[in-house]
């Protein structure tokens, strides 16, 4: 291959030396060669490609490829990427899967072994990965940490299979992530002391300074979900050497629009210096997580991004070892093709297994939080049927139902609050972690329809409004498509605007139906067995 040789023209910035110098920034062969003041005022800023801390590729709907495609253009040049959505449908088979695909592109990939498959003993996933197959996996030099340690219970309990996953991480020298919503004082301490290093999952400033005081870093979330960035951006100067930004779950749409970029223009709007903006952007989670990333030196890799000010940070130009992958928001390589695997045995619902027999005149109901994964548990009158409790539509009172996509069993139903529909239902396999078919609706016979759909897909999203019908498949382990962002995007964009036209005022109806049935996060959510009391960890009844 012929050697090549490029040159930059920009502001270079260096957020270590709180400096912006004009000059010309040489790369050969996909290293910085030399970095020359000029004597010019050049119209662009040249910083460190952006970084995404923590996020579930699976939650774009796109294939790792596709992800990247999507994700360069926003200057976004390497994530941390923690692969157990897939990894509790297919299994170690599933994290093979998203390395293989990630080798289609030049894209800076630091994918996690994850640590907890199953996410918890109280719900069906598809696979169980032990510690002794955690090990193997952190082997892997294509692995980079040990995904969230999200059983805290067993780690405050010092579990001997929680702890023989993160000695294997310890024994390779591999960062180890927290999740840990809600732990504060002693608990936080017994926690992060094992060697648990990060944690995405503070929701007040007050939580997050308590995990900072036991050496925990704290990667920012905003994404299509929880959003968390405004209860904590004055971390950002507070603490610039403890913070990272991430996304977490980043549903197809959003990706479209922004990326890590937006929060950096979000935290200089709000105050926050610069130099600090771009340390939480990319440097910390580099150097944390020891990804093969540079960070505009001399002799590193050539993975920068040209923004038009530092401002509104908008991306002119991304580069990944030299090569220039997007400009002006098109990106310049091909992902590749995808191929797609699946585990999915669900069996055909009926309206009489989705009956409650009313016993008590009020009950226990999930209730959303918009922009938060956590619920709040309520207690609500019933309303009922000949003996049987029925949705409210005026209260905003409507039936939820978990359907195990493994196993060929009868669905669990709960209510829940907060979702806002008028009418009809929607459906999805995407439902954290075990990835169950979960959907909610205002009658019985929308609910079957649309639970019905995602079963005859194997796997996707359905939306049933009266004659309406719209859909979006999910092959690869009912999770992600193959097509590309473009396609995705628009389809998934269909879909949300027909959920809203029902009369959902949630900012993004799909993901937290997604979360629902996420059990180890409080306080009461639904799995395929039964009401889970996610603060005593245990299963509940609804009377």
């Amino acid at each position: 291959m012929e050697p090549t040789r490029i040159q930059i023209v920009a502001n270079v910035v260096d957020a270590d030396q709180r400096t912006i110098t004009p000059a010309r920034v040489t790369i050969q062969d996909g290293i910085i060669a030399s970095i020359e003041p000029v004597d010019l005022m050049p119209e662009s800023f040249l910083i460190p490609g952006f970084v995404d801390a923590h996020v579930h590729i699976e939650s774009s709907m796109l294939v790792p490829a596709e992800f990247a495609r999507a994700a360069v253009v926003h200057g976004t040049v390497g994530s941390v990427s923690d692969p157990h959505e897939i990894a509790n449908v297919m299994g170690v088979a599933g994290i093979r899967y998203m390395l293989e695909n990630a080798t289609q592109v030049p894209f800076k990939f630091c994918f996690g072994a994850p640590s907890c498959v199953p996410a918890t003993a109280f719900e069906t996933s598809g696979a169980t990965i032990n510690a002794e197959e955690v090990a193997r996996l952190l082997s892997d030099p294509r692995i980079g940490y040990l995904s969230e340690v999200m059983n805290f219970p067993g780690v405050l309990a010092r579990s001997t299979e929680v702890m023989a996953k993160i000695d294997a991480a310890k024994r390779c020298g591999k960062p180890i992530d927290g999740h840990a919503p809600g732990l504060r004082g002693e608990e936080a301490r017994a926690y992060f002391e094992v060697g648990i290093t990060t944690d995405h999952e503070c929701f007040t400033k007050e939580e997050a300074l308590d995990k900072i005081a036991v050496g925990c870093k704290i990667a920012i979330r905003e994404g299509s979900a929880a959003r968390n960035f405004d209860a904590l951006y004055t971390l950002i100067d507070e603490h610039p050497d403890w913070v990272m930004f991430c996304s977490d779950d980043k549903h197809p749409d959003e990706l479209i629009s922004g990326h890590i970029n937006d929060l950096a223009a979000r935290a200089v709007r709000l105050g926050m210096d610069p130099f600090h903006v771009i340390q939480a952007s990319s440097l910390n989670a580099i150097r944390h997580y020891g990804m093969p990333i540079g960070t505009l030196r001399v002799g590193d890799p050539a993975d920068c991004v040209e923004v038009k000010d530092l401002v509104d940070w908008k991306v002119l130009r991304t580069y990944i070892d030299g090569q220039l992958v997007a400009e002006n928001g098109k990106s310049f390589f091909d992902a590749g093709v995808h191929e797609s695997l699946n585990q999915f045995n669900a069996k055909v619902c009926h309206p009489s297994e989705l009956a409650v027999q009313a016993k008590n005149l009020e009950m226990k109901v999930i209730g959303v939080c918009d922009g938060q994964l956590v619920t709040k548990q309520k207690r609500m009158p019933i309303r009922s049927e000949a003996g049987l409790v029925i949705g409210d539509v005026t209260a905003d009172l409507l039936k939820l139902v978990v359907l195990n996509r493994y196993k060929q069993t009868a669905p669990a139903v709960s209510f829940v609050h907060g979702f806002g529909l008028k009418r009809g239902a929607i459906a999805s396999s995407v439902a954290h972690d075990s990835h169950n078919v979960i959907a909610v609706g205002v009658d019985d016979a929308s609910l079957v329809r649309a639970i019905n759909r995602v079963v005859a897909m194997q796997g996707g999203l359905a939306v049933i409004d009266g004659d309406l019908e719209f859909q979006l498949p999910l092959p690869v382990a009912g999770l992600m498509s193959t097509d590309p962002i473009e396609i995705i995007g628009a389809r998934y964009t269909e879909l949300d605007k027909a959920v809203k036209a029902m009369g959902s005022s949630l900012r993004a109806p799909f993901m937290t139906l997604s979360f629902m049935a996420l059990l180890v996060i409080p306080e009461i959510k639904l799995s395929d067995l039964g009401l889970f009391d996610g603060v005593e960890f245990k299963f509940t009844e609804m009377f």
